[in-house]
């Protein structure tokens, strides 16, 4: 085969594919009403990406726009709250390294609950039973 016939059957096929891919796209076409919709809401909302800077409009000049309310689940309470536990468990971070309170200063933040389990009571009969059977040195007093 001469190099313009390889030249040829690549166009043919390359068509071919082509042909079937955009075909393949005919239900996601959307409608010019459709686009100018979106357009129009695109320049109200400052959604438009302006010279080589590839910034917004809403971004470049965010006085012409209104700001876009953020909503949330959460009450205002409940953040506080959050806050305060995290400030007191030391998961704050801590300047640029993404450290928290807690790894930074271990000493200043205890990993266990500060609630006793035992009564002191309780900790001196098991220590009196340790003594008693041998489990500790005799010569610790309970």
């Amino acid at each position: 085969m001469t190099r313009t016939n390889i030249s040829a059957m690549t166009l043919v096929l390359a068509t071919l594919f082509a042909g079937q891919a955009m075909a393949s796209n005919s239900d996601t076409l959307l409608t010019r009403e459709h686009v100018k919709a979106e357009l129009a809401q695109a320049v109200r909302s400052g959604n438009i990406v302006t010279g080589e800077s590839s910034a917004r409009l809403n971004e470049q000049f965010p006085q012409m726009y209104a700001q876009q309310q953020a909503t949330s689940d959460v009450t205002r309470d409940q953040v506080k709250a959050e806050l305060a536990e995290a400030i007191q468990a030391g998961n704050m971070v801590i300047g640029e390294s993404g450290a928290r309170l807690n790894e930074v200063l271990p000493n200043n933040y205890s990993t266990q609950s500060d609630v006793a389990i035992k009564s002191r009571e309780q900790v001196k009969t098991e220590l009196a039973e340790s003594v008693r059977s041998g489990e500790l040195y005799r010569h610790i007093e309970a």
